[in-house]
């Protein structure tokens, strides 16, 4: 039996966490703590839902025929680095089976301890695509907006351009918080330098998980921040560098 990894839920048909039609299995605990989240509730690491590695992947083989030639598994969260070792023995099987697998992160587990950079570098192995966050490239920013600093992601993203494995960028725009010209600016270049960069989606800011935060007891910090113009999307499209990577 593999190791134990703790699952939010599963999701059999989604278009928008990677390449074609993917199942994605949302895993639980995140150590960020972003004030745009719509998913509060797999913040806390609690230990409910367990499953195993071949569990996991029995309930998502099962969706397969959506998938056709050019789909696959994401797995994302909460944090799904969080969950390494559970990840990396889940990764194994999807590629034994010939199964593409995305990995949905904002990186905040990230870190070059050799024993912790060992085990990712066999997630890398056997994954196709890295789906990576960035909330903010400014480290000061970063820490308001998210409640930790940001210098462990961008070594990730530097890291995974190394080993070249292929990413795509999410970027959700907040006003006020993180679309200032500078900071988009400077993301567009630091995402150039990269060779691995295969896409940047700006996620426009929504309030659409506004609910669980009531459910859940905890305040909203957003409250009355409207979502960007489509003209204000248009502007991070062009300052981070979108059509270079159409």
């Amino acid at each position: 039996m593999g190791t134990l990894g703790y699952y939010q839920s599963i999701e059999s048909f989604a278009l928008v966490d990677g390449p074609g039609v993917r199942s994605v299995l949302f895993l639980q605990g995140c150590p960020f703590r972003c004030l745009f989240c719509h998913n509060p509730d797999t913040w806390p690491f609690l230990k409910k839902n367990p499953i195993t590695p071949e569990e996991a992947f029995r309930k998502l083989i099962r969706f397969k025929p959506y998938w056709k030639d050019n789909g696959g598994i994401t797995v994302s969260g909460g944090e799904p680095l969080s969950q390494l070792d559970f990840l990396v023995e889940f990764a194994k099987i999807c590629r034994k089976n010939g199964i593409s697998l995305a990995i949905d992160t904002a990186g905040g587990p990230f870190r070059k301890d050799p024993k912790w950079l060992a085990r990712f570098d066999e997630l890398l192995e056997n994954s196709s695509l890295f789906l990576l966050d960035m909330k903010v490239i400014d480290e000061e920013q970063h820490k308001k907006l998210v409640g930790a600093s940001n210098q462990n992601v961008l070594s990730l993203f530097r890291y995974l351009d190394e080993k070249k494995v292929p990413v795509w960028v999410r970027r959700v725009l907040v006003p006020g918080y993180n679309d200032r010209e500078e900071f988009l600016r400077k993301e567009g270049e630091f995402f150039a330098s990269l060779g691995n960069i295969q896409r940047i989606e700006v996620l426009p800011y929504h309030t659409l998980g506004t609910f669980k935060y009531e459910k859940l007891g905890i305040p909203y910090a957003l409250k009355g921040v409207n979502p960007p113009t489509p003209d204000e999307v248009e502007k991070a499209n062009r300052l981070l560098g979108v059509q270079r990577y159409q």
